[in-house]
């Protein structure tokens, strides 16, 4: 049975992650790649290393863990030192992702990451998906899920990849700005669109 390389994108707080767990219940495999960056930077694991090589030990925990808080304030609040993180992190969590993806060898095989195209890991996908929703949704769903005030939530955001080129390389969008229902026939409807070979 051939396999079809889904990349599922979209910014913080819109919703992706749903729309990654309505086509897992549609027998969809998932490759997280922020999981596979939590588990790459796990306590001596060399990406953890390179990371403390180049923002200092201020970015760990008490117990040689990554302390992410401390890293966010770092990153989230200067663009260069972002790119930096994202120059040093992504060629791991891409080689890593990759590998996992070709082991599976039949089915949807999601390719979930909020830099998908970005980094370039679009380019091995077969369709690209983007979740997006309204900023003042966004900004709501953030303050609540991270505990943050709005002011926060707007810089998160502010932070985050463009949506213009993301549109531009994207198959398909998801507008996720209504109910639950609302998304699930959204998914529904997209999943249609994969070849049947591909969901049996």
């Amino acid at each position: 049975m051939p396999r079809f390389i889904l990349g599922v994108t979209g910014n913080i707080a819109t919703g992706k992650s749903t729309v990654v767990r309505m086509l897992g219940a549609r027998g969809a495999h998932h490759i997280d790649a922020d999981a596979v960056y939590h588990e790459l930077i796990t306590p001596g694991m060399p990406l953890l290393r390179a990371l403390v090589d180049h923002y200092g030990d201020s970015i760990l925990a008490d117990d040689g863990s990554l302390n992410r808080k401390a890293l966010g304030a770092i990153v989230f609040s200067d663009p260069v030192k972002l790119a930096e993180l994202d120059a040093l992190t992504h060629p791991a969590v891409i080689a890593e992702s990759d590998r996992r993806a070709f082991a599976i060898d039949h089915g949807v095989v999601i390719l979930d990451a909020v830099k998908l195209i970005e980094s370039g890991h679009a380019e091995i996908c077969d369709a690209v998906w983007l979740v997006t929703c309204p900023e003042e949704i966004q900004v709501q769903r953030l303050m609540a899920r991270n505990n943050l005030d709005e002011a926060g939530a707007r810089r998160r955001i502010a932070a985050q990849p463009p949506l213009a080129p993301k549109r531009a390389r994207a198959d398909l969008e998801i507008v996720n700005d209504g109910s639950l229902e609302d998304l699930e026939a959204k998914v529904a409807e997209a999943w249609e669109t994969i070849p049947t070979v591909y969901r049996r």
